[in-house]
């Protein structure tokens, strides 16, 4: 199979800072799916493992964020089975997802929601995740209760951010402010927006929990 591997940190403007390689494909085992993969997106974990993290010579793939078609299975997976199409984040001591074919534990996959495309499920996962860490596990906003507060996101127009906006109205009825460095609009997002320039709130701002 294809793979995007790199093989020493180098900077991304040297023609091998990153190869295309062909490896052969993984056979599952406990937990694992073997996932066809039909869409990545890239995140700044991605290009921090690229700089920081040496691998002497050996081929690494990269990548995390991933969507694709189950198309085997190991012994143990009880949950998932082949032609499920599912997403996920992937972890960072194993091969990414940056390759037509990715071994990934089915414990900390998803079935693709039917409503998305392979390339939209692929943009969710880590963002998705770090929002939903931050605010209900962090901040500990209740999920079976209505609230009322206010959260402030500093740098909404980013991934994290954006996820952020439109996750608490799935569970509460927190009110949302992001400030935000350019023209940023979301259909399901924050409910107001305000300049990264302001330097003050009145009195009717008053914040129950910032983010950053």
């Amino acid at each position: 199979m294809k793979a995007i591997a790199f093989t020493h940190s180098r900077p991304i403007e040297a023609e091998d800072s990153l190869l295309d390689i062909d490896i052969p494909v993984p056979e599952p085992r406990h937990h694992d799916l073997l996932v066809e993969v039909k869409a990545v997106s890239v995140n700044p974990v991605d290009t921090k493992i690229r700089r920081n993290d040496e691998p002497l010579g050996e081929r690494r793939v990269l990548g995390f964020d991933a969507a694709g078609i189950v198309r085997g299975v190991g012994p143990e997976v009880t949950n998932f089975g082949i032609g499920d199409e599912v997403y996920y984040a992937g972890v960072v001591n194993r091969p990414g997802s940056n390759a037509e074919f990715q071994l990934v534990d089915d414990r900390i996959v998803g079935r693709k929601p039917r409503t998305l495309s392979f390339a939209e499920a692929a943009a969710l996962p880590l963002t998705a995740l770090t929002a939903w860490e931050m605010l209900f596990e962090r901040f500990r906003i209740p999920r079976d209760q209505t609230v009322q507060g206010n959260l402030l996101i500093v740098g909404g127009a980013g991934g994290v951010g954006s996820a952020a906006g439109g996750a608490p109205f799935l569970t509460s009825s927190a009110r949302v402010k992001a400030t935000i460095t350019s023209n940023f609009v979301s259909a399901t997002g924050p409910t107001a927006f305000k300049s990264s320039r302001a330097r003050r709130s009145t009195s009717s701002d008053r914040l129950d929990s910032i983010s950053s």
